[in-house]
């Protein structure tokens, strides 16, 4: 097992996410799926989380990470869901007629 240390603590943390659109709804197909993997990715190399294994399904996301435990797991599901919900407004009203089909 490698173990990882910052200035006070030396750690090996890894955390098991998963986390679905409402009513686990088949949205994330069609790009989305491409682009939340590519925001994913460049949350975590910005907040030096790493990631072990990711997979995104149509109706969730599966992220096994490794996460600094002073940073807390809290606040890189809270940069995912920040950033995710920063989409353009175009997007989000697409998103939304999209909804009417459901």
């Amino acid at each position: 097992m490698k173990y990882k240390s910052n200035h006070n603590v030396v750690y090996s943390c890894k955390y098991h996410v998963v986390w679905c659109p409402k009513y686990r709804r088949k949205v994330l197909l069609n790009g989305v799926d491409t682009r939340l993997k590519e925001l994913i990715q460049k949350i975590c190399e910005e907040y030096r989380i790493d990631i072990i294994e990711m997979e995104i399904m149509p109706d969730h996301v599966r992220l096994l990470m490794e996460a600094d435990p002073q940073f807390g797991v809290h606040k890189a599901i809270s940069y995912f869901v920040s950033t995710a919900g920063g989409a353009p407004l175009a997007v989000r009203k697409q998103y939304i007629e999209s909804q009417k089909n459901v």
